[in-house]
């Protein structure tokens, strides 16, 4: 099972870092020097701790307006429908955004807009960042039923932000958010229940959290939920499922689950055997900088195994990929006879490459 990554609160989708998953591994044709398979790990998952990132408060149910370039507060606070908080907000202007959520908080007690509040202030957005009055106003929404200050209130308690760390009621603020439907509060709860550290370890209830995010279209959860099958981690083992899902996640641009995904469709595991998709797919997670993609990449190219022959790019990438420690000594034998102005341009490739991508 991989390290699955906690997500914090953003306003986009927010990527696993961590390696795919190493039993399904690309093998060369027969006439090529065969790539070594990793072998299926049998370690438990293993979660960090979680971390707070942007909240992602949510436009109202109602069609919204195109909002103004300068809105005002007093017409904002008359209509809490129209939801120009946000919309300002997405704009970037962050003091317009403060202006008419705190016309909206005191004139009309809107939820919305004091977890907005919170946002800004947690974020230094248009205000001076005050972790205090973040704390402030998330509690306030949360207490008036906001599902996403809920989530973002947790995330500040368990990261001692605005005060003590507090992993109690950050654990009922998860489950009270994930109970109204919150996929974050839900995956990062389920994290918790499978680190068995803040909660007591339940792998069963942890891959029901998963499901629920994952129903939901959370990428990570999905992504999560698929090594769940793919090991049978409290959940009867099932590759398909697994690899349904890594779709759906990699459709997302889940980096992990689109090499994974890759990898299943160049062996058809669990899906009928695809190897075009499966190179699209690997040099796209490639140029994402997933190190695994580029080694898996780096082979496909130096064996020719569903791809024309390329050693100048199957060495680039192999160096790219060794620079962030995927080693790999048998494309090091592979690609060890080519001549001094293939490997020159390769190598000069790879530096380009590294300088502007790995930071």
């Amino acid at each position: 099972m991989k390290r699955l990554r906690p997500i914090g609160v953003a306003l986009g989708c927010t990527m696993l870092a961590g390696g795919a998953m190493a039993q399904l591994s690309i093998t060369p044709p027969a006439q090529t020097p065969p790539a070594k398979k990793e072998a299926p790990k049998e370690t438990k998952p293993k979660v960090h701790a979680p971390v707070v990132k942007k909240p992602a408060p949510k436009p109202a149910a109602t069609a919204t307006p195109t909002p103004t370039p300068s809105p005002s507060p007093t017409q904002a606070a008359d209509d809490p429908n129209v939801d120009l908080v946000f919309g300002a907000y997405q704009r970037g202007m962050y003091k317009t955004a403060f202006d008419l959520a705190t016309a909206r908080a005191q004139s009309n007690n809107d939820p919305k807009a004091m977890t907005m509040l919170g946002e800004l202030y947690a974020n230094g957005l248009g205000v001076k960042r005050d972790y205090v009055k973040a704390d402030g106003w998330y509690k306030r929404a949360a207490d008036a039923g906001d599902r996403e200050a809920m989530f973002a209130l947790a995330m500040m308690k368990i990261g001692g932000r605005g005060g003590p760390v507090d992993k109690d009621a950050a654990v009922k603020l998860l489950a009270s958010s994930a109970k109204l439907g919150e996929p974050k509060a839900a995956y990062n709860l389920a994290l918790l229940y499978l680190d068995g550290q803040t909660l007591p370890q339940d792998l069963r209830r942890s891959a029901e959290l998963l499901r629920m995010a994952a129903d939901a279209g959370n990428p990570e959860a999905q992504y999560a939920l698929a090594t769940f099958y793919k090991e049978g981690t409290g959940v009867p083992k099932d590759l398909e499922k697994a690899v349904r899902l890594l779709q759906a996640a990699s459709l997302a641009d889940n980096v992990d689950a689109e090499v994974e995904y890759a990898i299943a469709l160049y062996n058809g595991s669990g899906t009928p055997r695809n190897v075009p998709a499966a190179i699209a797919l690997l040099r796209k997670a490639a140029r994402q900088n997933s190190p695994i993609a580029q080694n898996r990449l780096a082979r496909v190219l130096a064996t020719g195994a569903g791809a024309a022959v390329d050693k100048v790019e199957a060495l680039k990438w192999h160096t790219v990929a060794k620079t962030a420690g995927k080693g790999d000594p048998d494309l090091d034998d592979i690609l060890a006879d080519m001549p001094p102005p293939d490997r020159a341009k390769a190598e000069a490739a790879a530096r380009k490459w590294i300088g502007n991508n790995v930071k």
